[in-house]
């Protein structure tokens, strides 16, 4: 099992709404083999506040997870499941909007990239990133910026799993890096909202 794939807690929200997406997006072959990532650790439930360090280790000792702000611990939000539910609902419908504009290439390249298990977990999230990228100015849209591409790294995510089931784990667990990384401030704002 890769390394990749445990969570120390701090992107249980983004797991939580991508995993919300698959499960909502039509056209998701892999369906089946989704809950294969709670079975595997690679997705906690609230209500069993269960999560695995970066050493594999099952965490429960309650601590709230958090990001760093200013150099200070901000802790996350309760992540209300049914809202992120309802908001992955939404997403995955502009996801299906979106679905036909994706050129196979792109997704081609992705899945290449997955497959190369010599690649560092960073490069991959660097092609990752690139590719959502380029599809979020290629692709005319009047969503907002940071919905776009949030939507846009979902949908990735939903197609390189389509094409190749074997890499649900690993392509689940480098997008939610991304998300992470990359909007996880405007994920809090959307479950505020």
């Amino acid at each position: 099992m890769e390394q990749d794939i445990y969570s120390n807690g701090s992107d249980h929200m983004e797991r939580m709404l991508l995993f919300a997406f698959l499960a909502e997006s039509s056209g998701c072959e892999f369906r089946e083999q989704l809950p294969s990532l709670q079975s595997q650790g690679v997705l906690c439930s609230v209500k069993d506040a269960l999560c695995y360090d970066s050493d594999g280790e099952l965490q429960t000792d309650g601590n709230r997870s958090g990001h760093l702000q200013n150099g200070e611990l901000v802790p996350d939000p309760e992540v209300n499941e049914a809202i992120v539910r309802t908001i992955a609902a939404q997403l995955a419908e502009i996801g299906d909007q979106l679905d036909k504009q994706i050129k196979a290439k792109v997704v081609n390249d992705l899945v290449q990239h997955f497959l190369n298990e010599n690649l560092p977990r960073e490069e991959i999230t660097r092609c990752l990133s690139q590719a959502v990228e380029g599809l979020a100015r290629a692709i005319p849209s009047d969503l907002e910026q940071e919905k776009a591409m949030l939507v846009l790294a979902m949908l990735l995510t939903k197609k390189v799993a389509n094409q190749m089931p074997s890499l649900l784990q690993r392509v689940f667990s480098t997008t939610v890096n991304y998300i992470s990384q990359h909007f996880h401030n405007y994920i809090v704002r959307m479950l505020r909202e």
